[in-house]
């Protein structure tokens, strides 16, 4: 009997990575939650060098956090800052959305169809972490058409940064978005196709309020949220 390929250079890394990175945005690893690498290169069958490699990734990504005891955490939902995440999110879906409408061509559009059409199927496989990542995706290159190198970084932090909250949402849903909220990307993408900007402006508005009210209320309706990933 043959002994098994070795793992390709970096592969493990990537594995612990992703695998790690899914089951935070997924809230099935809580916030505040131990990370432990003896653990984990137990559970992965790894040295803890790859995993070690792959918890520095976590942490640059803002989903780990290391304590002044030496020891490492899930990081922590900050709840108390909503209200100055949701004002942030909101202007930058603005901003990022006019700049884009002011000078988008149809060529420009063809990655934004390219995510939205990966965030479609996401939504069909009520694949929250796929959603997740498709919307940043779609937002983060329609930031891009808009050209300003600083918007992009801005809103590409504040998506990251947000993802565990966006899981929230779609968990007031179940999982299943309702079909009216996968339109209203194709309606930013026709009033980008159109150039027109106040019309681009009104849909990124009240695409980012309904996220954000939708948040709000699956909170207040059920304070137990907090108490379960605001660790």
């Amino acid at each position: 009997m043959s002994d098994p390929a070795p793992r390709k250079r970096g592969s493990g890394v990537a594995q612990v990575y992703d695998v790690l990175r899914n089951e935070i945005l997924d809230l099935k690893l809580a916030p505040g939650a131990p990370v432990d690498e003896a653990q984990l290169a137990r559970r992965f069958d790894m040295s803890r060098t790859p995993i070690r490699e792959a918890l520095v990734r976590l942490t640059a990504d803002g989903l780990v956090e290391n304590l002044p005891n030496r020891s490492t955490i899930v990081a922590p939902i900050d709840f108390f800052n909503l209200p100055n995440f949701f004002d942030a999110l909101t202007l930058l879906y603005r901003l990022t959305t006019r700049q884009a409408a002011a000078r988008c061509t149809a060529k420009d559009l063809a990655p934004v169809r390219a995510h939205q059409k990966e965030f479609v199927r996401a939504v069909r496989a009520r694949d929250s972490v796929g959603m997740i990542l498709a919307n940043r995706n779609f937002h983060v290159e329609i930031a891009r058409i808009g050209g300003n190198p600083y918007f992009i970084e801005m809103f590409t932090r504040v998506l990251d940064e947000g993802r565990r909250i966006l899981r929230l949402y779609y968990s007031s849903y179940d999982d299943t978005l309702p079909a009216r909220y996968v339109e209203e990307h194709d309606d930013i993408i026709a009033a980008l196709l159109a150039n027109d900007v106040e019309r681009a402006d009104e849909l990124a508005l009240a695409h980012a309020d309904q996220i954000v009210i939708q948040i709000q209320n699956f909170i207040a309706a059920d304070r137990r949220v907090v108490g379960r990933v605001a660790l």
